[in-house]
């Protein structure tokens, strides 16, 4: 992750913690652009003309971020592990809710012209995606940790290995292991 120095974003984050909002105010301007990067790395998997932005993402993220500020923060790392977390809760909230809309669930019925609605297998492959990880972290939760933060998060192997406290080679064993489980799970799902 690059950006500001790792201390700067920790010692914000801490005070923040502690209930300084002054720290929240000077800390987004810091984090800001790489949630925006996270944010257009998640949407750049998404169909053309998605009605969900990566301004909007960001946004959403942020707001839920600031309702987690009684999160024991460790550092940098920690804070984008945490915001990509939420940034895949918004987008599997946004994919199930389209897709309960396919289904009859909206109660208002608006016409749009179909090019700027999102392709509903996307969304079916999100929602599929996230069925396996909810399944993988029942097996191994901290292998849906690794996917979580390398694939949702965007983060290198070094980083995830800081999050999580383990060393780089425990992460890219359980990265692969994670990709294959992950793999079979959605082959086998798309069978059913």
């Amino acid at each position: 992750m690059t950006g500001q120095p790792q201390h700067e974003v920790t010692g914000l984050l801490q005070a923040w913690r502690s209930g300084d909002r002054a720290a929240l105010d000077q800390l987004m301007p810091l984090v800001y652009a790489e949630l925006h990067r996270l944010a257009h790395f998640y949407l750049a998997r998404e169909r053309p003309g998605n009605i969900l932005q990566t301004s909007a993402l960001v946004n959403e993220s942020y707001l839920r971020l600031i309702d987690a500020s009684r999160v024991d923060w460790r550092d940098r790392a920690h804070f984008f592990a945490v915001a990509a977390r939420i940034m895949r809760q918004v987008l599997m909230q946004n994919a199930r809710w389209r897709h309960a809309g396919k289904r009859g669930g909206s109660a208002v019925r608006v016409e749009f012209n179909e090019s700027f609605l999102p392709a509903p297998e996307r969304d079916e492959d999100l929602i599929a995606l996230d069925d396996a990880l909810i399944g993988l972290a029942r097996t191994d939760p901290r292998e849906a940790q690794v996917v979580e933060l390398r694939f949702f998060g965007g983060l290198s192997e070094e980083e995830t290995a800081h999050v999580l406290g383990v060393s780089d080679r425990t992460v890219r064993r359980e990265w692969d292991h994670a990709k294959v489980w992950l793999l079979r799970e959605l082959k086998h799902g798309a069978r059913a």
